[in-house]
């Protein structure tokens, strides 16, 4: 018995491992996606291919501080803000966020799919912020901790 995961993955199986998911933050989430790197193995490195149909988005607004993040646009055209700036991206348009990252969000804009690859690092310990929430998310391995920003306090002297 092979436990391996091969190490090609064929159109067909992509097609067939599509799965549909949201942002539970964000009503206008919808993503029908699978994951490409997961499935031939890859540990260190996320690689997803993902479709938003007209009118939908991807997450939400977000940025990292310790996880880089790209987004290479197959087909179709949608918006892309980043920064608190809106840019059009259409097929064949990179889209990179090293750390600590700016915000980002994509949202279908056009009359058909888009159609993209995403990715990026896959750390034990990720820091995210979500601006338009006011929220901040800590994740370590598999447990996550999401809290208001508002409620953070600086480090000072301990006391004794």
């Amino acid at each position: 018995m092979n436990d391996k995961p091969s190490l090609i993955l064929r159109a067909e199986q992509i097609a067939n491992s599509m799965q549909t998911f949201s942002h539970p933050w964000n009503p206008q989430s919808e993503i029908s996606g699978t994951y490409l790197g997961r499935t031939v193995g890859l540990k260190r490195t996320g690689v997803n291919f993902a479709k938003l149909a007209p009118g939908k988005e991807s997450f939400i607004y977000h940025s990292h501080y310790c996880e880089e993040e790209w987004i290479y646009i197959l087909s179709g055209y949608g918006t892309a803000e980043i920064n608190g700036e809106e840019f059009v991206v259409g097929a064949g348009d990179f889209i990179g966020f090293p750390t600590p990252s700016v915000a980002h969000h994509l949202r279908n804009t056009g009359d058909e799919d888009l159609v993209y690859l995403m990715g990026g690092e896959n750390l034990d310990v990720e820091i995210a912020d979500f601006p338009h929430l006011g929220k901040r998310m800590l994740r370590q391995k598999d447990s996550v901790e999401i809290y208001d920003i508002a409620d953070a306090k600086p480090f000072g002297p301990l006391d004794a």
